[in-house]
């Protein structure tokens, strides 16, 4: 006779095969299917061998079983593995769960986050089409629509993050779509999601919301009014550094059809194993992005106080301009800050060297703390015009808050304001 602990475990896989299948959408109130569990249960389907862990499928190819099935599989009219550039059981596994844990139905996973970012503009805009994207966002993101685009004859506009008035004022009849990043990279500026989806739909486009700052640990954009979003899986998914990927989630089969064709052609491709890494990343996502979060806010507290800093820019501050409207679309305030020191580049670059314990690299969400200058490292590529429209300063820093105890955190950073005769 059954019973109920089989009952729990059937209805876990039951979950996971309809979201293969892209037959649900996940609710946040189901049994189940809070985001806790939706991190460590959605999108595994066991295999005969009765695998408590995921498995990694190393595999190129399939085999079928007749010349009949293998057209058949090639021709889309039967479901099934074809080749591991567009179907692998693995990357299927980390695409089912985290498209759950954006509430989403579909997802597309890819090579980067740069990649999927490129993939989606691919199937979805073309010659004639006009976009309007945030004029902060990662410096990478900024090329791709400032040089990239305009060579295939896309118009491309770029809009103040917070202001909704000047977006409202530069869509056009052929707007194909919005792109923003909310929070901002570095700046953390904060985007009304609704408003801009609505925006994009009354005149029957897109909105695009790239979450790799929050994840759908703290926001959740889908709900909100976005069409799709995009993660650089290599962040906060991931969460310790090891890999490199990215991913498109959206419920509109529509328009998973168009990006996951393309992706077939193109073949920006996710690896198993790196899908694997991402997969088991995401299991711990729930709590590492509150941690994450709590030591950021009281690091971004603690250089309020400090003489050698100007400015410091975090939405948990009360000051920051998209406080409010922060509080009201994400669960936390993520792991990102920045701050201005007193002076110039020179400044800034004296209190990174002089970290120890902080890692100085330009990746972010990493269990370790990391530490950059932005105008020399990740918007290093994009014009001083575009680095002063995004108010990014030769005296700013930005910090990734990791998971070490804050208080050894702040004590490097107390060290490194230190002047030497100090």
């Amino acid at each position: 006779m059954e019973n109920p602990r089989q009952r729990k475990q059937q209805r876990v896989f039951a979950l996971s095969e309809l979201l293969r299948l892209g037959k649900i959408r996940v609710r946040q109130s189901d049994n189940f299917v809070s985001n806790e569990t939706l991190a460590i249960r959605a999108g595994q389907v066991r295999t005969m061998e009765g695998e408590h862990s995921d498995p990694i499928f190393a595999t190129s190819s399939y085999i079928f079983e007749n010349a009949a099935q293998a057209a058949a599989r090639f021709s889309g009219t039967e479901s099934g593995n074809v080749y591991s550039r567009f179907t692998n059981p693995t990357v299927r596994a980390f695409e089912q769960r985290l498209a759950a844990l954006e509430g989403g139905l579909y997802a597309v996973a890819t090579a980067s986050g740069m990649s999927a970012i490129t993939l989606l503009l691919l199937s979805l805009v073309k010659e004639g089409d006009h976009v309007v994207c945030s004029n902060e966002v990662f410096g990478s993101t900024i090329s791709v629509f400032a040089k990239v685009l305009p060579r295939f004859g896309i118009e491309v506009e770029f809009a103040p993050v917070s202001d909704v008035r000047a977006w409202q004022s530069v869509v056009r009849a052929n707007t194909r779509l919005l792109f923003i990043e909310t929070p901002t990279n570095p700046l953390c500026n904060i985007s009304d999601i609704k408003a801009l989806s609505e925006i994009a739909h009354d005149i029957g486009g897109l909105l695009v919301v790239d979450n790799a700052f929050c994840t759908p640990a703290l926001q959740k954009p889908l709900a909100l009014g976005a069409d799709i979003i995009v993660h650089s899986a290599t962040k906060y998914l991931d969460g310790q550094g090891r890999c490199v990927g990215g991913a498109v989630v959206t419920s509109n089969e529509e328009i998973y059809q168009k990006i996951f064709k393309m992706l077939r052609i193109t073949g920006p491709a996710m690896s198993p194993f790196n899908a694997w890494v991402f997969h088991k990343g995401l299991e711990t996502l729930p709590i590492r992005m509150q941690l994450h979060s709590d030591n950021a806010e009281k690091l971004a507290k603690w250089l309020l106080t400090q003489p050698d800093v100007d400015r410091v820019y975090y939405p948990g501050l009360t000051d920051h301009p998209g406080h409010v409207l922060a509080k009201t679309q994400q669960e936390g305030f993520g792991g990102i800050l920045s701050f201005e020191v007193k002076g110039g580049r020179t400044e800034a670059w004296q209190v990174i060297d002089r970290t120890s314990l902080i890692s100085i690299t330009a990746n972010l969400g990493d269990v370790k703390t990391t530490i950059t200058h932005p105008a020399s490292t990740t918007h290093a590529h994009i014009t001083t015009e575009q680095r002063a429209a995004a108010g990014i300063k030769e005296n700013l820093i930005r910090i990734a808050a990791g998971l070490e105890a804050v208080a050894d955190i702040i004590d490097d950073l107390s060290r490194a304001f230190l002047r030497p005769e100090q």
